[in-house]
């Protein structure tokens, strides 16, 4: 029988297949680093790109609230509450302005927050739009209410014009005229006379006119006679009326009752002692108007 022995391997091969072995491991850690390279770079690309992505929606977004912000400055109205809100909407943006947004969550935040702002904003240009549109509707209104107002002060100040003509018309045509006035010196035998010497009273007579408008009732009729020299011939210093505001002196006096018809009368004045020769005016006055004249002369002879 054969006899079969294990003979060890020789040294030479050992030594070669170590070599082989560590050239394996470093290749496929080469190739392990390689790929470890390859997706650092790799994310590091998409990172930049992403922060670049965050920094231009942030930079959109801020620019966005300027305009806004500059909006709300545009936005005007007269009312206080709406003001205070305006004011209001304006500082959350400027505040919102101030974050530092530097992630996705934030950035998603910052734009819910302008979403929510963009709404309430249109909300507010509805309300300006109506209360400008119902101011517009106010103002035409005022507008037309204060011509109608200053048609109607034109009118009342025509119609007080007319009014007052009217009443002067009326007070005019009220007025009691006297006609057929006729002035007689008389001597002591009632006798009509131009001498002075003989001269013993005055006569003036006539006739209150008839005038229907006018008041009823007891009137006194007022004579002044005038002196060629104008002085008022007067049987007491105390006989006084008023006509126009003023106190004037009058010569005699008489009250008729008139009842809106003709009525004669006369009035009579004393020789006082007081005429001269010359021509007389006599005037006669009733309720505050000169209501007729008459002329008459005195003589020597």
């Amino acid at each position: 029988m054969t006899e079969i022995t294990n003979t060890p391997p020789e040294p030479h091969d050992t030594k070669k297949s170590a070599p082989i072995a560590m050239i394996a491991t470093s290749i496929i850690l080469a190739a392990a680093l390689i790929f470890l390279v390859i997706m650092y770079f790799d994310q590091k690309n998409k990172m930049i790109e992403m922060e670049a992505a965050l920094t231009e929606e942030k930079d959109s977004l801020a620019a966005e609230l300027m305009r806004m912000a500059n909006a709300y400055d545009t936005l005007k109205t007269d009312n206080d509450s709406l003001n205070a809100n305006l004011d209001r909407e304006k500082k959350r943006i400027i505040q919102l302005l101030s974050i530092n947004a530097s992630n996705v969550q934030l950035i998603k935040k910052y734009r819910s927050e302008i979403g929510t702002m963009r709404e309430i904003m249109k909300s507010y240009i509805v309300q300006i739009d109506s209360l400008n549109t119902r101011n517009k509707m106010l103002v035409a209104e005022n507008t037309e209410i204060r011509q109608q107002m200053t048609q109607v002060q034109e009118t009342n100040i025509e119609l007080s014009k007319v009014k007052d003509e009217l009443g002067s018309k009326v007070e005019i045509a009220s007025v009691i005229q006297a006609k057929d006035i006729v002035a007689a010196a008389l001597n002591k035998k009632r006798k009509e006379t131009s001498r002075l010497s003989l001269l013993d009273k005055l006569r003036i007579c006539f006739t209150l006119r008839e005038n229907p408008i006018a008041a009823a009732g007891p009137k006194e009729v007022f004579m002044r006679v005038i002196r060629p020299d104008s002085l008022i011939i007067t049987s007491s210093p105390d006989n006084l009326f008023d006509f126009g505001g003023q106190q004037l002196i009058y010569s005699a006096s008489r009250t008729a009752d008139y009842m809106n018809q003709d009525i004669e009368m006369c009035i009579y004045l004393d020789n006082t002692g007081d005429f001269i020769e010359g021509n007389y005016s006599v005037e006669l006055y009733l309720e505050n108007n000169i209501i007729g004249r008459t002329n008459f002369m005195l003589t020597k002879r």
